[in-house]
């Protein structure tokens, strides 16, 4: 299997910037974001599941899923949100594991939100964590997701602390900055850790390293 790096943050934290800044290099992404939207795309096994269980409530005009919708239903109800991952959790995970495996780049860089709470770190080589005060982390994501503070919050208390994310990372980029001013810095960054994420592959699974 290719090289993965793990690349996981907090809610709000930027990971989707910094793994566009890897894509813009040529790296292969593999977002579990993505795969989660594309296993309960419209017509799917699993939306028919969830609008069964949850009602048309959770559909938006189009008859597509509408996750903020869903998201202030389950981060509010516990065990909906338990029956919600028991669903989608194996399909999402099945369908990132097939992509790892039949990557054919030198590293992928795995963007999972909840590497860690899922326990999937195990899949990793290595684990890259954008780090942001929590703070900055509820303003951003009440602001992007036009969500509730308190749903926010809610979500933020689900994932892990701050300092338990910190103690699994092997490399760190820290976010706290406006976009404007912490972009030039990330992008420093980003090219640093891509040269030796090459350096790591072509060592450990022996791909060859682009020219």
């Amino acid at each position: 299997m290719t090289y993965v790096v793990g690349l996981t943050g907090g809610i709000g934290s930027g990971k989707t910037t910094v793994s566009n800044l890897f894509a813009e290099l040529g790296v292969e992404i593999i977002d579990a974001d993505i795969v989660a939207r594309q296993v309960v795309e419209k017509g799917s096994p699993l939306l028919e599941k969830i609008v069964e269980h949850f009602g048309q409530q959770i559909l938006t005009d189009e008859k597509e899923l509408d996750r903020t919708a869903l998201r202030q239903i389950v981060f509010n109800n516990e065990a909906e949100k338990t029956w919600l991952n028991n669903l989608l959790h194996p399909a999402i995970r099945a369908e990132m594991v097939k992509k790892l495996q039949e990557s054919t780049a030198c590293y992928v860089i795995w963007v999972v939100p909840l590497l860690i709470e899922n326990k999937l770190t195990e899949l990793c080589d290595r684990v890259l964590v954008v780090d942001v005060s929590p703070e900055i982390q509820l303003e951003r994501a009440t602001r992007r997701d036009k969500s509730k503070v308190e749903t926010i919050k809610n979500i933020m208390a689900a994932q892990v602390s701050h300092a338990e994310r910190l103690s699994y990372a092997d490399d760190v980029i820290e976010n706290n900055l406006l976009l404007e001013q912490g972009l030039p810095l990330i992008k420093e960054q980003v090219q640093a850790l891509h040269h030796k994420y090459l350096v790591l592959a072509k060592k450990e699974k022996e791909c060859q390293k682009p020219s």
